[in-house]
């Protein structure tokens, strides 16, 4: 490699190392300081490391009731959420990817306006409301069925797909949801795990839908009350639900709960990405190229 090659090299390695350590750094710091004890955090100067490790942070989240019911609302919302729209909006994809469909191109400018126009909050609060799903664990995953970007990539990718097989399977007696179900799903995997990705992760992190439509505690995701946590002081609420003796002893502060609350939040979708890395970039890469 020549003199200047080498230089760029230099360069952009630095370059990359310090944009990474500055994407980076946050996450570890909130992660670092969830494990101190709170009093002796507030003392600052915790940068990498906690300076009295423990774990009771995470016990005094656990220990709330509503956390724990948020978060098992959370995982049956991402469940269910993802499962409802990729199956949703692939039938919908299938349908659009053949030409022959009725209606196509006053669909997809019906679809297309969606992408840059919405109707407002106010109407669509006053839909939802005369829907009946005000305070309806529904609310989570009716509204969210279809996504017309993703089922612009879903049609892309199926169109890839040799139409011989559909056809062959129409000469043997199959219907459009049998070669829906029985060759077209199996031969997706990489575009199906990439939009159950893009559902997975928008249901985890959605709070908003919930601050708007629930009102009941019980029905609240673990994002939103995380949200109450942070900017409606609902931490310092819960430090002093805890029986006074356990909060003296273990030193907790209403900072070290939201920060303990965080990465709880965070943490599973961290986990699940890695999984799902190699199928989401092989199914961006398909869906995205029109053959």
């Amino acid at each position: 490699m020549h003199k200047g090659g080498k230089v760029f090299n230099i360069i952009n390695i630095t370059l990359m190392t310090l944009i990474l350590f500055i994407t980076l750094y946050p996450f570890w710091y909130v992660f670092a300081v969830s494990f101190n004890e709170g009093k002796d955090a507030a003392r600052g100067g915790i940068y990498f490391w906690p300076r009295m490790f423990t774990l009771e942070n995470y016990e005094a989240v656990f220990r709330n009731k509503d956390l724990t019911t948020a978060f098992t609302i959370s995982i049956l919302r991402t469940i269910a959420g993802t499962v409802v729209n990729v199956l949703f909006t692939g039938m919908v994809a299938y349908a659009m990817s053949k030409t022959h469909l009725i209606g196509r191109r006053i669909y997809m400018l019906l679809g297309t306006i969606t992408l840059f126009f919405g109707g407002g909050l106010i109407p669509y609060f006053l839909l939802i409301r005369d829907l009946g799903l005000k305070n309806n664990f529904l609310v989570y995953i009716l509204p969210a069925m279809f996504n017309f970007y993703n089922m612009i990539i879903m049609m892309t990718f199926f169109k890839e797909l040799p139409g011989e097989l559909c056809e062959s399977a129409e000469l043997d007696g199959a219907g459009d949801l049998r070669i829906f179900l029985s060759i077209i799903l199996p031969l997706s995997k990489p575009i199906l795990a990439t939009m159950a990705l893009f559902a997975g992760v928008y249901h985890w992190n959605d709070f908003f839908m919930a601050v708007l439509f629930i009102d009941r505690r019980e029905l609240l995701p673990i994002q939103t009350v995380l949200f109450k946590i942070v900017a409606e002081g609902e931490a310092q609420r819960m430090l002093s639900r805890l029986p006074s003796a356990v909060a003296i002893r273990r030193t907790l502060t209403s900072e070290a709960i939201k920060l303990a609350t965080m990465v709880v939040t965070t943490v599973p979708v961290i986990c699940v990405y890695p999984f799902l890395q190699k199928y989401f970039v092989k199914g961006m890469l398909i869906g995205s190229v029109k053959g």
